[in-house]
């Protein structure tokens, strides 16, 4: 458990956090949502004591162990098996627990051959999946984890998923994937107008949740404003008449009463929409027997045949490695086939937003003057208001390209994609360095982009939202599904997926109940015993938990409404009570989740 007390934090005039506080609980979950710079990896700085705080307090429990995936690499031992086994500590009976760390590889995409070769071989994002692999397997009370899909495939989050939910410490969770956030956590936290707010479920009931108390909080605020006039102008006219002096005090003291609540104030988010030309055609591209193979190395791509047509969405998907970048990369005439044809329509006009395309960006130039670049006839003003669709309003537009972040200089090539034309969409990874609002932007300019878009992702949720057709690379095969994500996993579902599970060390066997029908008899019996009292307390605690929720929606409704008149008391005492039935809400889920616990542990326990 940790607790977070009062923080405040300042980097020179931007205030990060102000009196802030979070508690992360025994065993909860959390996912940390926020928009760019509002502070999500600070705050593991400050638990890491990488950054001092400007105030406040954290509470960590002595011996308390903190997890992170580091980002530094220096690694030790000679083979990958080695280093990720240099963290385990010998058990209870004085022998290290190296099946759990194979499982680990293997669930991160390594196979059998690359344990065996020097980590300085792995590639950046393998090493980086090894780092994480040590820190899954040493098991620290808490993991601290900002962003850890960024170096995984799509079958490796998914693993990761199922890792992270059968955790049994605390988890703190960064990450612009909302679908695998909400996979992941039991609760969400939101840094919000430089405070925490935490609740138990999903980043859409948190966000609802938000959305209503600042209906509230703008109604209170409006209705004070008027209360407040008109009691300032009794004040004003009776101010000097001494005969009115008691109700002149009065009234300076119901002034004084009034709520001071603050309007909540937008932050930016960023702002697509493409640029679209026009395609007098049907077919944009067809593709016959195409293969590839780089020289010396195995296809990554061998005999697919594709057509693409005006409209098209389709997905490319499949692990790190196999070749997804290196079709968009044949698409874009960037590389030539080594077998098969590409035909493209003459009239295709392409916008390509490449993993490799940020390094061609001007280091000199300033980011005003690189969107001016996009196109010839692109004047400085329209250079200016795209800078600030994508963040980079004032000051922040003459920053020089050498001095930007990753992710910054990602935002930058997307301004160039959306001031150029085009007609077709090549995309690969948009949604890294991207946060949620600036993910729902983009798959809402995808949906309405009247083109073609064809996207590598990892990203589930918008491979469900945009995808109609795939491209999938698994298995070492490339073949054309003519169907959604949904339909895919489905009907096909990851070949990798399956082999992973060949990996995972069989759970131990539990106590099995002897077959004659007496033994099983009792057996069931005792069973029932330890299991119904528990059943009995959570339907209970789910009935409760369903009323109180039914009551706070009431109360919600309820306090929208009555913020339109002046009765401030009535609006005072419906907050209160709402105050009181979140509180009650959240006690009920912390029963609930104990109670489930200990019902499936012993369901694992004592197995029909």
């Amino acid at each position: 458990m940790i607790q977070i007390q009062n923080i405040k934090k300042e980097f020179g005039e931007q205030t990060i956090f102000n009196d802030a506080s979070l508690l992360i609980a025994s065993q909860e979950r959390v996912g940390i949502v926020g928009k760019n710079g509002s502070g999500k990896s600070t705050l593991f700085k400050i638990l890491l004591n990488e950054e001092h705080l400007d105030g406040g307090n954290i509470q960590i429990p002595k011996n308390y162990s903190l997890g992170h995936l580091s980002q530094h690499l220096h690694f030790e031992k000679d083979t990958v098996y080695e280093e990720a086994c240099s963290i385990l500590k010998p058990n209870e009976d004085g022998w290290l627990d190296t099946h759990s760390v194979e499982a680990i590889l293997f669930g991160l995409g390594f196979n059998q051959e690359s344990l065996n070769i020097s980590p300085a071989l792995l590639s950046g994002g393998f090493q980086i999946r090894l780092n994480l692999a040590k820190v899954l397997a040493a098991e620290p009370n808490i993991l601290l984890l900002d962003e850890p899909t960024n170096y995984l495939d799509i079958v490796s989050t998914r693993w990761l998923a199922r890792f992270l939910r059968g955790w049994k410490g605390e988890l703190l969770l960064i990450t612009h994937d909302k679908k695998f956030m909400d996979s992941v956590c039991t609760h969400t936290a939101a840094i919000y107008q430089n405070k925490f707010r935490k609740i138990q479920g999903s980043v859409d009931k948190l966000l609802e949740t938000i959305a209503t108390e600042e209906e509230v909080a703008l109604r209170t605020a409006e209705n004070d404003a008027k209360k407040r006039e008109q009691l300032e102008k009794v004040i004003e006219r009776f101010r000097f008449k001494a005969s009115k002096a008691a109700m002149v005090q009065s009234k300076i003291k119901a002034v004084e009463k009034l709520s001071n609540t603050e309007t909540p104030t937008n932050t930016p988010t960023l702002d697509f929409s493409f640029t679209e030309a026009s395609f007098p055609g049907k077919r944009l591209s067809k593709i016959e027997n195409l293969s590839f193979a780089y020289e010396k190395g195995k296809d990554l791509i061998s005999n697919l045949s594709l057509e693409i047509f005006k409209g098209d969405k389709i997905a490319v998907i499949g692990p790190n490695g196999r070749g997804k970048t290196t079709l968009l990369n044949l698409l874009a005439s960037e590389l030539q086939p080594t077998q098969g044809e590409i035909s493209l329509n003459p009239n295709v006009k392409i916008n390509y937003f490449g993993q490799t395309n940020i390094n061609r960006l001007n280091l000199d130039n300033t980011v005003e003057e690189e969107i001016q670049s996009a196109l010839k006839d692109f004047t400085r003003g329209k250079a200016r208001t795209l800078a600030g669709l994508m963040m980079f309003s004032g000051d922040a537009a003459m920053k020089k390209i050498r001095v930007l972040s990753g992710g910054e200089r990602s935002r930058v090539l997307l301004a160039k994609i959306l001031a150029t034309e085009c007609n077709c969409l090549l995309l690969d990874e948009p949604t890294n360095h991207l946060d949620m609002d600036s993910i729902e932007s983009l798959l809402e300019a995808l949906e309405t982009f009247s083109g073609t878009a064809i996207v590598v992702s990892h990203d589930e949720a918008l491979l469900h939202a945009f995808a109609q057709r795939l491209v999938v690379f698994d298995g070492g095969e490339c073949f054309v599904f003519n169907g959604t994500y949904k339909e895919f996993l489905e009907t096909v579902g990851w070949k990798e997926e399956k082999e992973i599970s060949e990996f995972t060390p069989e759970k131990k066997q539990t106590h099995k109940p002897k077959e004659d029908r007496k033994a099983r008899a009792d057996y069931v019996a005792m069973r029932s015993k330890l299991l119904k009292p528990l059943e009995q307390k959570i339907k209970k605690l789910e009935e409760a938990i369903q009323f109180f929720e039914n009551q706070t929606s009431e109360l919600e409704s309820l306090l929208v409404e009555i913020s339109a008149g002046s009765d401030g008391e009535k609006i005072s005492e419906t907050a209160k009570k709402l105050d009181n039935a979140k509180e009650k809400i959240e006690s009920l889920f912390v029963e609930w989740e104990t109670a489930s616990t200990e019902l499936e542990t012993l369901k694992e326990k004592y197995p029909l």
